[in-house]
């Protein structure tokens, strides 16, 4: 509470002019929100222009309002925050070939969190909540794309990189709605993609830059008559900006609609496959030598994703409108990882002397056990080894080649009914709906015998050109002779969510709207292990709770309007997690799966209060735009991934009694037409709320991890700054030529493991940016992109190792490990708009407070 007593926050979040293809002049301001994943995908939400009675008058030209269906309401009616950003936006950002830069770059609150070593694959943090596409991080925010949930099954990740960003219509951020479902703590992520009826034109991108970058684009969009057809198609190459960490992105989405004036039906197909290398952080020391450094190698994360949707919607009565969607979605993420190992020579204690020995510190022994016993447990057994296992070889620095696998089929629907009909004479917004998600999944990861080269390179072959031949190496799905600290997993499992909820806004007057709704959540859980190593793992977990929503809004004048809303929100355990809470039997994370006791949902109780609105004519014709607000989310068992002792590579879930986020928020726009300026700041204060006691090995306080961290009400949770400043304009210098600048600059945070916070910090950062277009001809574009722009050398993920001696040969006595950011990159491209007189797509003006 004394960093909140003693902060402010200032914000202002930029929309700047529109693009080339997208350019527009005097459009609808379009203010309203969908407050319900369903219905929104294809527009349908907002009403469209070409109806019978358009958005500014009638027939007799008497002007009326937009017809709003599903859950769409005006911005003034919502009691929580909505962040929004446009295609526009992310055009500005096109070098980077993805949506999360723009949501960094302008939306307060949100940070990032990049332990993989490449802007495509990094955590989103909002308001101390996480996206990640990592297995094993604990996901705090819901991700919908065209009303579809997009966590995925097996972990609930979250894979920014399957989408490709000049396809996104639009992306907000809606707070405090439970109606979003299951991981929706912090807020909910609500991506609408691009259709026929919405842009249309053919354009062509092609780009270029640091570190060998190569990228295009394919765009396509054509209505004709009742019919339309959307396509859009990118690829990208690079080498990364570290050794070994290439990236290779290919996507497609397609869009085949079709609508009449009370219907619209969408059939989408989406594609993508994605490649990258090197995604670990590297030791403190390594980096200072050669920023461009990694650890052990390969590291290399393959991800497929196909998917089918159908959406539709049809309008009952003037009042009553239907709406749904229903799909199938088949990914696949492969994991090879070169680890350092925990092998030794096994005991004098044991029966094996002589012979490989997986490390035993961190176990105890059971009661009634002799010491034989005990040591002999650890024995390394493998596919074709003897009883008696591997020969042990002296001075060879063991690996291990680790290989996971995760697959998964899901389908499922939602329906939703959504009526406007008066009550009472009030005006009246009423949603009730349900939805549906099932998924099959099968999770398998090995490790087999390799060494440390001395290039840190992980090999299998026996004959080694180093140390020789070295009995053993290959063997493949490496276990102990109890399976404790590593062995095989093979689990198949499935999940069930369903979901039914209802929502109703009610104007108590013309100024004051009240909301309420709740949403039923219900889901199942069920693993089979196919290995026999760990048949605790087979079970089936059944989890179900009502979070409650309610808010007020009062509307004090067109440019002022107050809200305010509680409401509670949860998520349950992932297959990963129940699969792996056995501090015993810990995970080669995000690897292997074993026996736990089983542990509890997280649930939420969300608070936030604040102001917003806007002014017109502020300054010489411009609009200034605003919002203040606070916040507040107290959290119930929530689940931590923690490292085991004596193998920190290694790890286990736990629930914790309580952890809080709580902030302030003041944000501003000023927007000229051909001037937007934008500076934010957000305050967020993440702590546990509990006393206790946490496991972090490699923490130097623990005595190589034989103490634990002991945790007390109001420490900080790791990894999130608690000052946040963003600041940026966009002008439009001379006709054609536009220019604009942005700085994002975060305080200082703990490193992941530092949990009692005793240790430095993560320094403070900065990082400013520049992106420009010029327009040549109306058909051709050329952009510019520079990221990082004073090359500001700093990390915003970090960790902690256990030093030594690595690969028997570099000595490492820094116990940090990081992962340094993006340097100084440099994109420049082309874009081709086909067309004797291309038409630029009008793109509504979004009034984001």
């Amino acid at each position: 509470m004394r960093v909140l007593r003693g902060s402010l926050i200032a914000s202002v979040a930029l929309l700047p002019g529109a693009g080339f293809a997208q350019e527009t002049a005097a459009l609808d301001e379009i203010s309203v929100v969908a407050t319900t994943p369903v219905g929104a995908s294809s527009g349908s939400g907002y009403g469209r222009r070409g109806a019978a009675s358009g958005p500014f008058g009638d027939q007799t030209g008497r002007p009326v309002e937009p017809r709003l269906r599903a859950g769409a309401l005006p911005l003034y009616k919502i009691p929580s925050t909505v962040e929004t950003v446009t295609a526009a936006e992310i055009e500005r950002d096109t070098g980077t070939f993805n949506a999360v830069a723009t949501l960094a770059r302008i939306t307060p609150g949100l940070n990032l969190s990049d332990s993989q070593g490449n802007n495509n694959r990094v955590d989103v943090n909002y308001r101390g909540f996480t996206a990640s596409p990592v297995q094993g991080i604990a996901q705090g925010l819901a991700v919908y794309q065209n009303g579809v949930r997009i966590n995925e099954a097996f972990g609930d990740t979250v894979q920014f990189d399957l989408i490709p960003p000049s396809a996104i219509q639009r992306i907000d951020i809606v707070t405090g709605n439970p109606i979003f479902g299951l991981n929706a703590l912090g807020g909910a992520v609500n991506i609408q993609m691009k259709n026929g009826f919405t842009w249309q034109g053919t354009e062509l991108t092609v780009l270029g830059g640091s570190d060998a970058r190569i990228g295009g684009n394919l765009e396509y969009g054509k209505q004709i008559g009742d019919w339309s057809f959307y396509f859009n198609g990118d690829g990208l190459n690079d080498r990364g900006w570290r050794y070994q960490s290439p990236s290779t992105i290919g996507r497609i989405y397609t869009d085949l609609g079709y609508r009449t004036q009370d219907s619209e039906f969408h059939i989408i197909g989406q594609f993508a496959r994605t490649y990258f290398g090197a995604a670990a952080a590297a030791p403190v020391d390594f980096t200072r030598v050669d920023p461009r450094a990694i650890f052990t190698y390969p590291q290399t994360t393959t991800t497929e994703m196909g998917t089918l949707q159908v959406t539709g919607r049809v309008d009952l009565s003037p009042t009553w409108d239907l709406s749904g969607n229903a799909y199938f979605r088949r990914f696949s993420n492969q994991y090879v990882d070169g680890n350092d190992a925990e092998f030794e020579n096994c005991s004098t204690r044991s029966n094996f002397r002589g012979r490989l020995c997986f490390e035993d510190d961190g176990f105890e022994r059971a009661p009634g056990q002799t010491d034989a016993q005990f040591r002999n447990q650890f024995l390394m057994l493998g596919r074709g080894t003897p009883a008696n296992g591997i020969p042990f070889t002296a001075g060879v620095p063991y690996g291990t080649l680790d290989v996971t696998k995760t697959e998964a089929t899901g389908y499922g629907g939602s329906l939703q009914a959504a009526n406007r009909d008066r009550v009472f004479g009030f005006g009246n917004s009423f949603v009730v709906g349900g939805s549906i998600d099932v998924a099959d999944y099968s999770f398998k990861s090995s490790s087999t015998l390799g060494v440390i080269n001395p290039d840190l390179s992980v090999t299998t072959n026996p004959n080694n050109p180093t140390y020789g031949n070295i009995p053993g190496l290959g063997t493949e799905f490496l276990r102990t002779a109890a399976a404790l600290g590593i062995a095989p997993s093979s689990v198949i499992g499935s999940s069930l969510s369903m979901g039914l909820y209802v929502s109703d806004t009610i104007d108590l007057t013309d100024r004051l709207s009240l909301t309420a709704g709740a949403r039923l959540n219900f889901s199942r859980v069920s693993a089979v292990d196919q290995t026999g190593f760990s048949p605790d793992v087979t079970g089936t977990h059944y989890f179900t709770k009502i979070n409650p929503v309610a808010g007020l809004t009062y509307r004090l004048n067109p440019g002022l309007s107050l809200y305010g809303g509680y409401s509670e929100s949860n998520r349950t355990p992932t297959p990963l997690e129940l699969a792996c809470s056995n501090p015993d039997r810990p995970c080669l994370l995000p690897n292997s799966l074993v026996a736990d006791p089983p542990l509890k949902q997280v649930t939420a109780q969300n608070y936030e209060v604040g102001i917003r609105g806007s002014i017109p004519n502020f300054y010489d014709g411009g609009v200034l735009s605003y919002k203040i607000g606070a916040f507040r989310n107290d959290l119930a068992n929530d689940i931590l991934q923690l490292s085991t002792p004596g193998n920190a590579a290694r790890g286990y879930y736990v629930n914790v009694p309580a952890t809080r986020r709580e902030g302030i928020e003041i944000a501003g726009e000023y927007s000229r037409g051909d001037l937007s300026v934008y500076a934010n700041y957000a305050l967020i204060n993440p702590t546990f709320r509990f006393n206790g006691e946490l496991s972090s090995p490699n923490n130097p306080l623990t005595d190589e991890g034989e103490d634990p961290i002991i945790v007390r009400p109001g420490n900080q949770i790791p990894l999130i700054p608690n000052h946040q400043f963003k600041v940026g304009f966009d002008y439009m210098v001379l006709p054609g030529w536009r220019v604009g600048m942005n700085l994002q600059a975060f305080s200082s945070s703990y490193y992941r493991g530092d949990e009692g916070n005793q240790l430095p910090k993560l320094p403070a950062y900065y990082v400013l940016g520049l992106n420009t277009s010029y327009q040549v001809t109306k058909n051709l574009q050329v952009f510019g992109l520079i990221t990082n722009l004073t090359n500001n050398k700093y990390a915003n993920f970090g960790t902690f190792f256990e030093p030594g001696l690595v690969a028997g040969r570099y000595p490492v006595n820094d116990y940090r490990t990081t992962t340094l950011a993006q340097p100084l990159s440099i994109y420049a491209g082309l874009r081709y708009r086909f067309g004797d007189d291309p038409v630029p797509m009008e793109e509504p003006v979004i009034r984001k407070y």
